[in-house]
């Protein structure tokens, strides 16, 4: 199993429970097919660099996994059906990316 952090921008117009219901969506999805959740986290309302579908802001979320490279077509098959998600960005991260992402959530964990 493979390493990935998969980030996407929510729409701006959810409440925060709809939010947190997308994001657990896909959270779920992702454990339903045999991943291994190791931190999700929640950016918060940032401005876009540029206008998407008209909107100048949007929710942030993070996910980092583990989990099989055939589950990663899979997922973002669902991101782009969800009419929610503006854009969505996974990435494998190496060891070296892993051990930084480990890092960091202990920083995040002692502050």
């Amino acid at each position: 199993m493979n390493q990935y952090e998969t980030v996407f921008i929510l729409t701006p117009v959810l409440s925060d429970a709809q939010m947190k219901e997308a994001a657990d969506k896909f959270v779920n999805y992702l454990q339903g097919k045999g991943a291994e959740i190791i931190s999700t986290e929640n950016w918060g309302l940032k401005t876009l660099a540029y206008p998407i579908q008209k909107k100048t802001s949007g929710f942030y979320q993070m996910v980092e996994f583990k989990a099989d490279p055939t589950v990663i077509a899979k997922l973002e098959l669902q991101m782009r059906r969800d009419e929610r998600v503006l854009r969505y960005l996974t990435v494998k991260n190496e060891k070296y990316a892993a051990a930084y992402a480990e890092k960091r959530r202990n920083q995040k964990k002692e502050a």
